[in-house]
């Protein structure tokens, strides 16, 4: 019996330092930490040339509290936005390759995602794996948010007004997927889930940066809902300073 109760004690204590250092080996993870000495970025425009695509108006007037949140105004459709300068809005620009092999910590800031005016706000929203998403609605009516992702989990929440916020997280690099409201056919947007901070949306200036980039050579690529996506190689001196412009073309 004490032979048997010393062996029962090793293993127990062997199995705690078992556990213990797996634990530890968990918590060692190093990220990547970006050299503010050598770090650059990389700066640009997305133009819009050609045709413009015909817009339909968005009929809201079986919804009238769609209507009363947006003051009667029913918007135009925004698959394609281009701003009053030529330029466009609502196109992901993001590094696709060259950041190989490098882990950044988890964001714990969360990004919040609204129902505002019966449609979704932002319209394209970039996220990274397990950085908190928070869901909101600010309308008078029940709305429903349902991401439709193929890697990710699919989830379909609704939303009463004046509800408390919705909180999700994506686990996987993915996108973007389309994500939609079931009670209002016309409500859209679109997420895309990425394990580095290096992307940006264009809005009313059509620009976008990429900051604190490490020296290296990239592929960008730039999104647009409606339009094929479009590639560009870019290089990152120390320290430097690089230039990425996109240009659309219209039917």
């Amino acid at each position: 019996m004490k032979e048997y109760a010393l062996l029962t004690a090793a293993a127990l204590l062997a199995g705690c330092g078992g556990a213990s250092e797996k634990k530890t080996d968990e918590a060692a993870v190093e990220y990547f930490q970006v050299d503010p000495a050598t770090a650059g970025s990389i700066a640009g425009k997305v133009t819009f040339t050609g045709k413009k695509p015909v817009l339909k108006k968005i009929r809201m007037e079986d919804e009238e509290d769609c209507l009363k949140a947006r003051s009667g105004n029913e918007p135009m459709d925004p698959s394609v936005t281009v701003n009053e300068d030529g330029t466009l809005r609502n196109v992901l620009v993001y590094v696709k390759s060259g950041l190989e092999g490098k882990k950044f910590a988890p964001v714990e800031m969360p990004l919040t995602f609204d129902q505002r005016g019966c449609m979704f706000a932002p319209r394209v929203l970039g996220i990274q794996v397990n950085q908190p998403l928070k869901v909101t609605n600010s309308d008078p009516v029940t709305h429903n948010v349902h991401p439709m992702p193929r890697v990710n989990r699919e989830w379909n929440q609704g939303q009463p007004s004046g509800a408390d916020p919705v909180e999700r997280q994506f686990s996987q690099v993915e996108g973007p997927f389309p994500v939609k409201c079931n009670v209002h056919a016309w409500m859209r947007a679109y997420f895309v889930v990425l394990d580095h901070p290096y992307y940006a949306v264009t809005g009313d200036s059509g620009t976008f940066e990429l900051k604190n980039l490490p020296p290296g050579e990239y592929t960008l690529e730039a999104w647009q809902e409606r339009y094929p996506a479009q590639i560009q190689k870019v290089t990152v001196a120390a320290g430097g300073a690089s230039t990425a412009d996109f240009t659309f073309q219209g039917e």
